[in-house]
């Protein structure tokens, strides 16, 4: 199969993003008004709540056996190297820029954390229909596309909730830390003007009774008291550490029950279990008009999401308060660097016989190596309020030059697969 006929086949999903991409951002302009903030807000919800775990169930159920699960064992140690190889280059590119430190977690994240559910339940699947796609047949090509789609979501979203919260969390605190300065800095500018004021007003006596008022014995008793307060913050740091870790561990408990890993979960039960899968797949099961709802529930999801992309992407039209050299930068990694970098991994992986010989499988996990950065890096940034028009404008960039990047290295791909 030649290179170009692998372009062409390629460049129908990623047509399929920008078209419906556009339209949602046509629909989130004053225009238009029909995607504003709040209604992307309310659609995302619903995405999350039943669309997702709709689409993550029934592509589970019906494809997943207790042996697939077994051979797929090396994903999620592939999505773990795209973190730890991105991460580096993310830890690499803040020390060479240096960009504000309240947007290093911001650049670290954009670097590391790609988009392993949304954009591959797009891509993957619709790499499947041509007829020239070297993936199979069409229906089970799908099929089996989007369980590969629905466990590489599911995992990333361990680790997107783990690692990338806790870097946005770092920066949120570096936000506030460097805006409390600043404050501080402004108080004591006014203190200052309005001592200068005072020393011009005052005369005498009055100059004397303020010196008195300074050294009174109040002062002297904070004095005091402001050491034993240091003093005590070693135990506040030790029972910190344990709080910290008790934190940490009910976030990872809390995106373990979150309804797309929920059904995620029981997608891999009813998959694995022989007599749970009769009971709701195949055109014999009784209660197989629980798969088909499930399953048309499941199918509003890629349209609402890449709404909903398209929506989002409007922002970072509104803002550029990223330098140049942070955008180029992390367009470099995610999509020049780190591509290599997968390819040289997956056929490493599978030389030394740790994948199985399904094309399609080892198209994903280079996949996973190319793609923009997550949308839920979005999400954190405006659950603490940090970074967020700065977010809209590296989303705008990286998803634009996405298009061409993935068409792109999705060919290279599947001319090495084929």
């Amino acid at each position: 199969m030649g290179f170009w006929t692998l372009f062409e086949v390629a460049s129908m999903p990623i047509l399929q993003v920008l078209i419906i991409g556009l339209l949602g951002a046509f629909m989130a302009t004053n225009y238009c008004n029909l995607l504003h903030a709040d209604a992307r807000k309310s659609l995302n919800k619903l995405v999350f709540m039943v669309f997702t775990p709709s689409l993550m169930f029934a592509s589970l159920a019906r494809t997943v056996t207790l042996q697939d699960i077994i051979s797929w064992w090396y994903m999620p140690v592939n999505i773990g190297l795209t973190f730890l190889f991105g991460g580096i280059l993310g830890w690499l590119l803040v020390k060479v820029l240096r960009p504000k430190p309240y947007l290093e977690g911001l650049v670290i994240a954009s670097c590391s954390t790609g988009n392993l559910g949304n954009l591959l339940l797009i891509v993957v699947p619709a790499a499947c229909d041509e007829d020239e796609s070297p993936f199979g047949k069409h229906n089970a090509c799908r099929s089996v596309g989007l369980s590969y789609a629905s466990f590489s979501m599911a995992l990333g979203g361990f680790y997107v909730w783990t690692y990338t919260y806790q870097l946005i969390k770092s920066s949120s605190v570096k936000y506030k830390a460097l805006k409390a300065a600043e404050e501080q800095g402004e108080k004591e500018q006014n203190k200052d003007l309005d001592a200068d004021l005072g020393t011009h007003l005052l005369k005498g006596d009055d100059q004397e009774h303020v010196a008195i008022v300074v050294s009174s014995p109040k002062d002297t008793e904070n004095q005091v008291i402001v050491p034993q307060e240091s003093a005590s913050t070693l135990d506040k740091e030790t029972r910190s550490f344990w709080n910290n870790l008790l934190i940490f561990l009910q976030q990872i408990v809390e995106e373990l029950l979150t309804p797309p890993t929920l059904c995620a979960i029981l997608g891999f039960i009813f998959g694995a279990t022989t007599w749970l899968r009769n009971l709701i797949v195949g055109d014999g099961a009784p209660l197989r008009v629980i798969q088909d709802s499930i399953k048309l529930l499941g199918d509003g999801t890629i349209p609402c999401i890449t709404l909903i992309l398209g929506g989002n992407l409007t922002q970072g039209l509104r803002s550029s308060k990223v330098k140049l050299s942070v955008i180029v930068g992390v367009v470099c990694v995610r999509f020049v660097i780190l591509p290599v970098i997968g390819v040289w991994i997956v056929k490493t992986a599978g030389n030394l016989g740790f994948l199985p010989p399904d094309p399609l499988y080892r198209y994903v996990l280079m996949i996973q190596f190319t793609l923009p950065p997550a949308m839920n890096i979005g999400t954190m940034t405006q659950l603490f309020d940090v970074g967020q028009e700065e977010c809209s404008v590296i989303f705008l960039w990286t998803y634009i030059v996405a298009a061409l990047a993935l068409t792109f290295w999705s060919t290279v791909y599947m001319w090495i697969l084929s």
